[in-house]
């Protein structure tokens, strides 16, 4: 069996849209690692905030930040920081316009004063099933209670910044930070339609695993990708194969060779069964 690198997305993807992996997922995961695969995380999370219970899964490394941050095998590749004076930038237009947001970070998720309130409002909004409740509570949740608020950002060392539920449109924060950032939608649903995502421009999930690559002396074509929202679309397109997540917006599945289930429906195990890396 020809060896290949896998590259498998967070949110939506392994996890569920309360945050929680399938133990179906987890387990695909560790045979196509006994089988000689390698599989890595490829996800727009911080590492300071990709959870204890998704890392003891076992991976080989880590492309984090949507490519902003990567590691293999314990070694760090590559690592690019928001320049100090376009944290400022970013922060004092948020400011001035009331939009909440985090700075995300190795470290951890630092956000502005209000962000915790309006994620709580988002995450919770309507949900009444205790079962659901349950697994938000289990999953999701994390996030919120690990958002530090206050303190200097210019101390941080910025991969990428979210915002939620902005009175401003995402063309309208592109209009304005697009020169220097890329604008997508929120990699959470749950987050709703005018929460999103900047990273710095060119920086993005296929290049990160261009690093990988590159590192290990592999050919493109012996990778494969696992996504499902807009942070995944260069990584689909990238890999040899791109596998997108049923319930993916059409847009991304556009760009995928291949569509699996949703996490709730072992995606990533019929995924992978039907590559046959299990």
């Amino acid at each position: 069996m020809q060896r290949r690198a896998i590259f498998v997305d967070v949110d939506g993807t392994l996890v569920n849209d309360r945050g929680l992996v399938p133990p179906s997922a987890s387990e695909a995961i560790r045979v196509a690692r006994a089988n000689g695969h390698l599989v890595l995380l490829c996800t727009g999370r911080s590492t300071g905030a990709i959870w204890p219970e998704i890392l003891q899964i076992g991976f080989d490394g880590v492309v984090a930040a949507a490519g902003g941050y990567v590691e293999l095998d314990g070694v760090v590749l590559s690592h690019h920081h928001v320049p100090i004076e376009q944290v400022l930038r970013v922060t004092t237009y948020f400011d001035d316009h009331g939009v909440e947001y985090l700075l995300e970070s190795n470290d951890g998720l630092h956000g502005s004063p209000g962000v915790q309130s309006r994620m709580r409002q988002l995450l919770y909004a309507g949900v009444t099933d205790e079962d659901v409740l349950a697994e938000l509570e289990r999953g999701l949740a994390g996030f919120i209670d690990s958002v530090v608020v206050g303190g200097d950002p210019t101390t941080l060392h910025v991969n990428k910044f979210s915002f939620l539920d902005s009175a401003l449109t995402l063309e309208e924060i592109r209009a304005e930070l697009g020169d220097t950032f890329d604008v997508i939608p929120a990699t959470v649903p749950l987050f709703g339609p005018n929460s999103g995502e900047l990273s710095l421009r060119g920086v993005h999930k296929a290049a990160g695993i261009q690093v990988v690559i590159d590192h290990l002396g592999m050919d493109r074509a012996r990778t494969v990708a696992f996504g499902d929202g807009f942070n995944d679309l260069e990584m689909l397109e990238f890999a040899g194969v791109g596998v997108a997540m049923g319930g993916a917006h059409p847009d991304v599945l556009a760009h995928a060779d291949h569509i699996t289930g949703s996490p709730d429906e072992d995606g990533i195990r019929d995924g992978f069964t039907a590559l046959g890396l299990l």
